[in-house]
């Protein structure tokens, strides 16, 4: 099997980013963005994941953490699909029900090659987390991001929880596992879908 790696570059006049990732890593991240509980999320995604990561990014943090947060996200999901290559062989699917404590998550995706997602993850009142702050209403924006520009289907939907920390964590853990799930080689040799591509 060919190495399942990628890496990629984006700057704007807003953000500069360094990003690679290895899917059959193990689980070695080298995260930093300048916003620490984002960095704490994204150390999530690769060691849940089982994917060597390493994200370097420079934003305007002066101005928000916005900027940062979403053109991470992108560069990342774009990452990710270049990482995984045609396809072929990875079971596609994956799903489950992830606790964190009080808070429980349901992730379902699809590494359809079709962008769309579903949120449905109402926040309790909370103050930012970290400092610089990371608004907890920027995990939506992350994930989504992420899963469009990855080109996946992703539902997500909290069960219950009242801590925002434990909420976004379960999230970004759970999406994590299941990536794990959905990239794993279980049929080689073919792709995954009645059409022949993905």
């Amino acid at each position: 099997m060919s190495a399942r790696t990628a890496s990629r570059s984006r700057s704007t006049n807003e953000t500069s980013i360094e990003i690679s990732i290895d899917l059959d890593g193990t689980g070695q991240t080298n995260i930093s963005t300048g916003i620490p509980f984002y960095d704490h999320m994204l150390d999530q995604l690769g060691r849940h994941g089982g994917f060597d990561l390493t994200v370097h990014a420079d934003g305007d943090l002066h101005i928000d953490t916005h900027h940062t947060v979403e053109d991470v996200a992108i560069a990342l999901g774009e990452t990710f699909r270049e990482a995984l290559g045609d396809k072929a062989g990875i079971r596609r699917f994956a799903s489950g029900r992830y606790p964190l404590d009080e808070a429980l998550v349901d992730i379902a995706l699809d590494l359809s090659g079709r962008a769309h997602v579903e949120w449905i993850v109402p926040m309790p009142e909370s103050l930012p987390l970290g400092d610089p702050a990371f608004d907890p209403q920027l995990a939506e924006h992350a994930v989504s991001s992420f899963a469009q520009s990855a080109a996946m289907t992703l539902h997500v939907e909290l069960v219950r929880g009242r801590n925002v920390h434990h909420i976004i964590e379960a999230t970004f853990k759970g999406l994590a596992r299941s990536l794990r799930d959905a990239v794993r080689i279980d049929q080689p040799g073919g792709v995954p879908s009645t059409k022949g591509v993905l």
